[in-house]
């Protein structure tokens, strides 16, 4: 074996060896941070806002042009980019569609038809004995690791809590529809923007939280080692 070759040995052990961030630290990472809760927030506020204040185009454009600023802010400042593209996805396509139909209702349209294919995927994942949020977990605590199928508690806890998952998605999606169903072409459409933000990461870290409690309790009480989180603090 090669100096070089045996370097390589040895940066990959200590990599292995290095503990990983807990799963509430890795869940706030994908959410990017208070930040990124208050930065993906901004172009709905400044679509409500704005729309209320002048007509509907004038909004879309100022409501993209925010996201479009974040993006450029967090680019600028060589910070991650990926929950503003994210970002700038979403309200793009609502803005696309509100833009074409003339219709502000129609701006929040993706956002409900993306909540209600998130349930449908949750639900199809534990029909399959397959929960989402068990391989979630793999990806971002287990390091790929998928000895949770061999746990028959882990197994049953991630069936319950996918589940939990998919009916919050889609009383979410109920909702709305409902609102949207109700809400006038020519309406501001400012109560699908409140709904928007209620519904969005309020309900989204009150699972999280339910789930990082669900998967520790399980994992602190089995019999056999189970890929865990580092110790917090």
């Amino acid at each position: 074996m090669t100096d070089a070759q045996k370097a390589e040995t040895v940066e990959a052990e200590e990599a292995a060896e290095e503990p990983l961030p807990s799963f509430t630290e890795q869940l706030a990472d994908q959410l990017g941070g208070v930040r990124g809760l208050v930065e993906s927030g901004i172009p709905v506020v400044v679509f409500v806002v704005a729309n209320i204040i002048w007509a509907l185009r004038p909004a879309l454009a100022i409501s993209v042009g925010s996201a479009l600023a974040i993006g450029a802010w967090r680019l600028a400042r060589k910070q991650p980019i990926r929950h503003a593209i994210n970002g700038i996805f979403g309200i793009a396509i609502g803005a696309i569609i509100a833009w074409k139909t003339g219709s502000a209702k129609n701006f929040y349209l993706p956002g409900i038809l993306i909540s209600f294919a998130y349930g449908l995927a949750l639900l199809g994942s534990v029909a399959l004995r397959r929960p989402l949020v068990g391989w979630v977990w793999s990806l971002l605590v287990a390091r790929g690791s998928n000895e949770w199928r061999g746990n028959p508690r882990l197994v049953r806890t991630f069936s319950w809590l996918t589940v939990v998952w998919a009916l919050t998605y889609l009383a979410k999606t109920l909702v709305q529809a409902l609102v949207f169903q109700h809400t006038g072409a020519n309406d501001p459409a400012t109560a699908l923007g409140v709904l928007r933000l209620a519904l969005g990461y309020p309900p989204y870290l009150l699972l999280i939280a339910m789930t990082v409690w669900a998967i520790r309790r399980v994992s602190a009480s089995s019999p056999a080692p189970l890929p865990a989180t580092a110790p917090e603090g």
